[in-house]
Parts: structure tokens; sequence; C-alpha cells
């Protein structure tokens, strides 16, 4: 049985458009379409038709054609193809599954200020998968389309493009998405989150009210920059970001962020907060400890009072599975927020005292303890050659080995070595300490927690190499917030990548799934874009996306997998 499609010209002179069974020399009518004298609304009907035969010759293969007879057909076909009906189709197989997945699809139906709101969908889209198979600057969404989808784009509707794309309204929407769907791969609650800021420089050297030169953590003085602070679950998957201007004071942004996290998302129960000691400064503890919040942080052991290093150095840690705890009770002296008095150009700030209770959880490491004992040994050794040549206080300036010093001040400044101070340091070599206001989490719970801040770190590391989100050449204030919002939706189609990969067991290095991906072909058919055979590895990443997960295991589809793509 052979379906066509028969544009048939009636006695009125409209054109009726039919599906038609041409066997034994013959032909019957299988269905009619429509019938018009519009030349549009025929290729429409005809379009219909063509779609209509792949629905029915589904069915009519899967009941009349043996796997030999289907192979053979299989062969015919491809004999009659040529390199320009074969395209790539890994980028919308699988992260375009992911991305859908995720719910950001549609994130710009229904907005009155935007227009053609389909194609700015598909723009968006395309910019995101782009920055994962393609990442650099946005002229790449050029190349991509050109090799992916046979489509060619100018870069100036790309930069119209990003022009629009930073609102309020669609960068809650992308938030919104992110966070629903981090919640359901964390079976509906968020109890721990991760927060941390990193700087992102600019090749251009001027500067405006969010480019700022500021301290860089990536060495790069006098450049301008601004400041990403982003939370993230315990395994790093995204929550909620912002950016900030270049020289704020990284210290300054977890309240203001926090306080939107909680607005946004309306949390019933606020989640553990993580961070660096220099983020939970007295000020952001305070807050924290008024509003409910539990927080994890670092503790510099041999930075801390006497009277608790004298106290640490008298516990027994027998090996690296030995774990103390210290309860404290303390006064916690803070600025209140926002209390200033204006006096003469000058701002004086009330300052306000609470009494807290927290834990000190301790843990030793052996490997840790050769690591203190060797950085003091070279300490000693650098300082042994600097007193020798008569050194000030300036040589002394931020030093790590000053701590070991006597200063005598009789007559000359000189400088000795002070064997106590050395010891005293020597017992607290291995130790690691972690403070807390939660009394519900047992210790390792506290550690593990804390340690997990590497996957936050790692999320900073991939959106830099791997997703190169800098350096950023842009300049306009709306184009630079349009590429992080891209770049925030790039990181969660990655991590979410990540995780089914993960599940799935794959023996191939990670990186090397994306070169899997960028191979993955069709030919094009009269219905729509049929899959060539994978090899292992694609089918195997093919089936960690679209194999159904319960309790981190696949449930694997039954029957044959269905790979037709539509673009």
């Amino acid at each position: 049985m052979g379906l066509r499609v028969r544009k048939k010209k009636n006695q009125s002179g409209s054109i009726s458009v039919q599906i038609v069974d041409r066997t034994n020399r013959g032909y019957k009518v299988v269905e009619t379409l429509g019938c018009s004298d519009d030349e549009t609304e025929i290729d429409k009907l005809h379009q219909k038709a063509i779609l209509r035969i792949n629905d029915l010759s589904q069915n009519l293969f899967s009941k009349s054609l043996d796997e030999t007879s289907e192979k053979l057909l299989l062969k015919n076909l491809l004999s009659k193809l040529t390199t320009q009906d074969f395209i790539p189709i890994g980028d919308e197989l699988i992260f375009g599954k992911i991305f859908n997945n995720i719910g950001c699809n549609n994130l710009f139906n229904n907005v009155k200020s935007i227009r053609k709101q389909e194609d700015k969908n598909f723009l968006f889209k395309s910019l995101v998968i782009s920055r994962l198979l393609y990442p650099g600057s946005k002229l790449e969404l050029i190349n991509y389309l050109s090799y992916f989808k046979n489509i060619d784009i100018t870069s100036d509707k790309i930069y119209r493009f990003l022009d629009s794309l930073y609102q309020d309204e669609i960068k809650s929407r992308i938030e919104t998405c992110v966070f629903e769907h981090t919640k359901r791969v964390m079976n509906g609650e968020i109890i721990v989150t991760f927060y941390d800021v990193t700087t992102l420089y600019f090749e251009s050297e001027s500067e405006d009210d969010l480019r700022r030169v500021g301290f860089s953590k990536e060495g790069k003085l006098a450049r301008p920059q601004i400041q990403l602070g982003l939370f993230t679950t315990l395994q790093g998957y995204p929550l909620s970001y912002e950016v900030y201007e270049g020289n704020k004071f990284e210290g300054h942004t977890l309240i203001d962020i926090l306080k939107k996290f909680q607005e946004k998302f309306n949390l019933s129960s606020k989640p553990v907060v993580v961070a660096d000691r220099g983020m939970l400064n007295n000020d952001n503890l305070a807050y924290l400890e008024t509003n409910g919040y539990k927080y994890i942080i670092a503790a510099k052991i041999k930075n801390i009072s006497n009277e608790l290093k004298e106290e640490i150095s008298n516990l027994s840690f027998i090996d690296d599975s030995t774990i103390h705890t210290i309860n404290i009770n303390k006064e916690l002296i803070y600025k209140e927020q926002n209390e200033e008095i204006n006096l003469i150009n000058k701002k004086r700030v009330h300052k306000k005292s609470l009494d807290i209770k927290q834990r000190l959880i301790l843990s030793y490491s052996s490997k840790r303890a050769k690591k203190d004992k060797y950085t003091r040994e070279k300490a000693i050794e650098k300082i042994q050659s600097k007193i020798s040549k008569n050194i000030t206080k300036s040589d002394l300036k931020l030093s790590y080995y000053a701590k070991y010093l006597d200063i005598d001040n009789t007559l000359d400044i000189k400088y000795r070595l002070n064997p106590k101070k050395i010891i005293e340091d020597e017992k607290l070599d291995g130790i690691k300490g972690f403070i807390t206001n939660d009394f519900t989490l047992n210790p390792n719970e506290i550690i593990q927690h804390y340690q997990n801040q590497y996957d936050i770190e790692k999320a900073f590391r991939i959106s830099k190499t791997d997703l190169k989100i800098r350096p950023i050449y842009h300049r306009l204030e709306t184009r630079i917030k349009a590429h992080i919002l891209i770049s925030f939706v790039a990181y969660a189609v990655y991590k979410e990548f990540e995780r089914k990969i993960k599940l799935s067991n794959i023996n191939v290095k990670f990186k090397l799934t994306f070169d899997y991906i960028k191979t993955m072909y069709g030919y094009k058919t009269l219905f729509g874009v049929e899959p060539l055979e994978m090899d292992e590895i694609q089918r195997q990443i093919y089936d960690a996306i679209y194999s159904k997960w319960k309790f981190g295991c696949p449930m694997r589809n039954s029957g044959k997998y269905q790979l037709r793509v539509n673009f």
C-alpha cells in the first residue's frame, strides 16, 4: 500500500487535497483534507496531508511490515539521500529535551511588552543551547543556527533580542521555572542552600553604575567588573541569583539576596544557609539569628580566642574519624541594619549586642596536619632569613609568620622567634572547625554540609570555563544582565544533564559526552527528520535523558524507542 498526496481540480475551479492509496495500478481515496481556490491555503492543506500520511504510515508499517521489509525500505530510501539531507540533531534531541523539561520553553508567552513571542522563545532556547555546545560570544549563535538548523541570522537581530530580553518579569519567570525544577529534583524540599559571590570582569576599561573597579577574585586589577551572587542546593543545583556592582563589599550582598529569595518563593521552612566566613560577618549573623535562619560557617581555628584555643589543644584527636563538639555562649556585637545618623556629613552607626548560642564542631585530618606542618616550617625558614636582614614592620604586613615573633621595643625594633608560640600552633595542626546555630543536625551532617560547598564553587568554575561566562564584552547594562540570564539557564540545563548522566553510569568521560551529542545525525524525509542509528555511547546518553527515573534508578520504557524528531 502506497500513500500519496493528490491535488484534484474540481469543476468549480477549486483544488481538493486528498490522500490516496495507489495500489495494483489503481487508487483509492483514503481521506480528503479540504478544498480551496487560494494558493496559500492549498499549500497549507498539502503540508497537513503530508503530516497525516506520517501518522497513517506509522500505524501501517507497525502492522504490515516485518523487520526485513522495513530494512529494505530504509535501504532504498537512504540510497536516494545526499549529504544535504543529513543534519545534526543532538542539540534538540538532548539539550532541547532538558530545556523543555525544566519549563523554560514558553517564557515569553503572554508577556504584553514582547511581540513575536514564538520567535523570542526560539531565540532564547537557541542562545542557551549554543552556550552549552559552542560557548563564547553571542555571535556563536550564528554558527550554531547555521550548522544545526540551517537558519541564517544577522548579528543585528541577536543584539536587538538581547536589548529586549532582560525584564524583571522574564527574570522572575526564569528563576521560578528553574527553582521549581530544582525543587522537584530535591523531592519537594529545599533544606540547605549555599551562597557565594564571584567577580566577572570586562575587557573594556571604562566604568559605569554597574561595572566598577573592585577587588577581583581573578586577579584582574584595574578592570571594571560586576559581582554575581548565586544560591544553589547542597548538590550545586541552581536556585536564584542576583547581579551587583563591581565595587560592592560581597558580605553586604547576602542579606539582600536572601530577602529577595524568601519573597520570591515564600518558603514554608527556611533553609540552612551555608557560606564562607567572609560572607557571614557579625551583622549578617545577627540578621540570620533574629530572622529564624540556621547557618553553618567555617571557623579559622588558629585565629579564634586564646581561651578556645587552649580548650581545643587539650582535646585528643586519635584518628581522622575523631570529632569533638564545644558549645559556645557569646555576645554578638553588630550594627543595626539601616540605622544611621548623619552628623555633620559623618555617619555614626549604632551598635547593638545579641546573646547567641552556637556549636563548634571540630574534625581532624592527618593529611591536613601534614600540610599545616609543612606550611609552618616554610614560614619559619622564611622569617629566619629575614630576621638577619633587620626587617621592619612593613616587612611583616599581612604575613603568615608574624604570629611566631616577639617584638622588642627597648631601643631598636628587634624581632625574635618565640618557641612557645610555635608549640601552641603545632597543637592545632590538622584541626578544622565549623560553627553553627543548628542544634538538630549531628556533627557529621554539619561537616558534610559545609564540605559540599565545593559544589557551589564548582558552579562558578563551570560558568567561567565550560560556559565561558567571562570575560564579558557587552557594554550596555541590559545586555550584561541578559548575558547572565542566558548563562543561568544554561547552567541549569548543564546540571540536569550532568545529574542524569551520573545516574546512568555511562563509561565515558563527562566532557566527551558533548562530542557524542554533536555527532548525532538524522536525515530528512517527507515526514520530518529520522535519526540515524546511534553508537553505543550515544544510545546510553539518549537513554539517560529519555528514561523515567525513580529513586535514582532508570525505569526503561517498554517497546521500541520512538526517535522521530520534528524541527
